[in-house]
């Protein structure tokens, strides 16, 4: 029997921003708009409506940024604590030198920095759990709409995992494996599979230091335990589980995450699509995925693409449906099936003042909680899927991979209803779409390669390629939107640097025309060369955040290849525009693993030079890494040039 079609409940109540709101927001000043439209971002399709939100009073991310100016210098420098109920206490020389409890001001930003490790960790974890569980469900026949994309994929890492796989049918295998794998997050063995792909000298250096992993939801829970009122006191060891419970994020929650993606839904190939606002269609029904699963967002593919619905957008006088990406969701559907993506994260409420989207579909992690107060102003619907991340204003659907299908044809019948209140005055889709080419797998760029990494090597020891870069990261209103990340790959690539990117940076790169193996035109002579004989761009767009685990395995291949730890490659990592949490943990397990990491914003710790101090130099005793802060990413490039070049000359090559 057919399933019935779940029918939305609006969370609380429907927003709506007043006239009065609005007009007080609105400026009216044609040079203050023109100055804040070229200060806030450098994405060109951006502008237009930019400058319409201005003029309108639509709230954006920036102006609510200038409306927290100045920001509180306490939370700032990371010296304020609200750890219990005896504060909130804040350190401030000469006197107020120590909390209530007798916190001193290195252990205060100590626990504030683990604290923000152990959300981004449990937030990428909790992500790679849910598509683990879907793998189960997929094996014990209780998600039917779902299938093994990669059959070959699912064997291998079965083995890796000790599962015998000889007579066994797909199915029977991808119920062990998902029982194996959700036994990684609370489990007894007190260590993790994945971490034997690193190299060995690399685990060592983690069994030294002792910040080898032993689960992924223990290291989650024992950092929350430490910095509880009278647990952690010593900042050192306090920052040491920081690093491993990141360990247990990168090589253990998003490589599960990532893997089993792959598994469930197609190991990324080399593809072309298209990329910026002007994916959009004036004369289809348009629906966008936000967030990160792509439990979600695979089937809204299928949904778009039934008959029925698909008749039922025509019989409402669209041409189609047309399904666009946004930040992360949208990058799993890009490196997939080649979705075109409107942008990354500081797009999300620009893409709804076009006026031509018909519903927002979104999962967790980087949503704005604004959005139902800007789609309130427009047509758009906000239809929110996780029990994790409801939205006051959206419309909910309790989305589980066991009804997947039939819940995501309810939402897309929502938005197909929808097209006809649209107001075709208001619709505003600037600019032309760039074209982009995604896909970069570890298995993709092999393939690309000829079967093996030798050829990638052999161009690095002969310096055509003098190394590489993992370019990850957000958006943050500190940083002029897109411009950290796209000079800094510019730079970079003109050095002769290969670029691999994930997330928003990799958006950010395809919108400026980097992603294209044109782009190899701007690079170094070398790099140019190489890129043009494989037909390849000079800055390679490898998947979501949760994805940056393809860089770990990148670099573990590399080292495993030269028989040399991590730390000892010639390559490094940059997030110019980072701002969650999620992002500190990704940081933390670069350098953990022996990378050398390139910050463009401040975290909140200037309060404690200690801890300073213990992160951009100290680490390299336990490590051999660290991290570095340089706002300017020009000075950027020149930092992570330098540090290759030392890694070079330390090879002898």
């Amino acid at each position: 029997m057919a399933q019935e079609e779940p029918k939305p409940v609006m969370v609380r109540e429907r927003l709506d921003v007043c006239e009065l709101d609005r007009a007080r927001m609105s400026l009216m000043n044609p040079a203050l708009i023109e100055q804040k439209k070229q200060e806030r971002t450098i994405d060109e399709n951006a502008k237009p409506l930019l400058e319409m939100a201005m003029k309108e009073g639509l709230e954006t991310v920036w102006d609510r940024y200038e409306m927290q100016q100045p920001p509180c210098k306490y939370c700032e420098a990371g010296t304020s604590c609200m750890r219990c109920t005896m504060g909130p206490c804040r350190i401030i020389p000469p006197h107020r030198i120590r909390g209530v409890c007798g916190a001193d001001v290195d252990l205060i930003v100590a626990r504030n920095l683990l604290d923000t490790i152990a959300t981004g960790s449990a937030a990428h974890s909790d992500h790679g759990r849910d598509i683990v569980e879907t793998l189960y469900l997929v094996g014990t026949g209780k998600a039917k709409d779902y299938g093994i994309a990669d059959p070959d994929k699912l064997r291998v890492l079965a083995k890796e995992y000790g599962i015998a796989t000889d007579k066994k049918g797909t199915m029977e295998i991808a119920a062990l494996l998902g029982r194996a794998l959700l036994e990684e997050y609370g489990m007894t063995k007190n260590t993790l599979q994945l971490l034997n792909r690193a190299p060995k000298a690399t685990r060592d250096i983690w069994e030294a230091a002792g910040i080898s992993p032993r689960g992924i939801d223990r290291e989650v829970v024992d950092c929350m335990h430490r910095i509880q009122m009278g647990v952690g006191a010593d900042y050192v060891n306090i920052l040491l589980q920081g690093l491993r419970c990141s360990l247990s994020d990168g090589w253990g929650g998003s490589m599960l995450g990532t893997d089993i993606s792959d598994v469930l839904f197609g190991t990324p190939t080399i593809k072309e699509s298209k990329v910026n606002l002007a994916v959009l269609k004036e004369d289809h029904v348009n629906i966008a995925v936000h967030g990160h699963n792509p439990v979600l967002s695979e089937m809204v593919v299928k949904a778009v693409a039934d008959p029925e619905l698909v008749g039922l957008a025509k019989k409402n006088g669209a041409k189609g449906i047309n399904l666009v990406g946004l930040c992360c969701t949208g990058s799993e559907l890009l490196m997939r099936k080649g979705v075109p993506m409107t942008g990354n994260h500081f797009n999300q409420e620009l893409v709804i003042m076009t006026g031509a989207l018909e519903a927002m579909i979104v999962d967790y992690q980087c949503i704005f909680p604004s959005l139902p107060r800007t789609a309130s102003c427009f047509h758009t619907l906000i239809v929110s899927t996780s029990s994790k991340a409801k939205i006051p204003g959206s419309y909910f659907f309790d989305f589980s991979a066991d009804k997947g299908l039939v819940t995501a044809k309810a939402i897309v019948r929502m938005a197909v209803e929808n097209y006809k209140n649209r107001n075709p005055k208001r619709v505003n889709i600037p600019g032309t779409p760039v074209p982009l080419m995604s896909g970069f797998s570890n298995e993709a760029i092999k393939k690309a390669l000829g079967g093996s990494f030798k050829p990638l090597i052999d161009v690095i020891a002969a310096g055509k390629i003098r190394g590489a870069v993992g370019i990850v990261g957000c958006n943050n209103p500190h940083v002029k939107h897109d411009y950290g990340h796209v000079t800094l790959s510019k730079a970079l690539i003109k050095k002769n640097i290969l670029c691999v990117e994930t997330g928003c940076a990799a958006i950010a790169s395809g919108k400026a025309g980097l992603l294209m193996p044109s782009a190899a035109a701007l690079a170094g002579d070398d790099l140019r060369a190489v890129c043009e004989s494989l037909k390849i761009p000079p800055v390679l767009h490898m998947g979501s955040c949760v994805d940056n685990s393809r860089i770990l395995v990148l670099a573990a291949e590399l080292g495993n290849a030269l028989n040399v730890p991590i730390h000892k490659l010639p390559i490094a990592g940059a997030a110019p525009e980072w701002y969650s949490q999620k992002a500190v943990s990704i940081g933390a397990y670069f350098v953990a693993s022996g990378v050398y990491t390139v910050l463009g914003v401040m975290p909140h710790i200037s309060g404690s030079p200690a801890v300073v101090s213990l992160l951009t130099d100290g680490l390299k005793g336990a490590v051999n890494a660290n991290f570095a802060v340089e706002p300017d990413p020009l000075k950027a490039a020149d930092l992570i040039a330098g540090h290759i070049e030392k890694k070079r000359i330390d090879l002898g090559i």
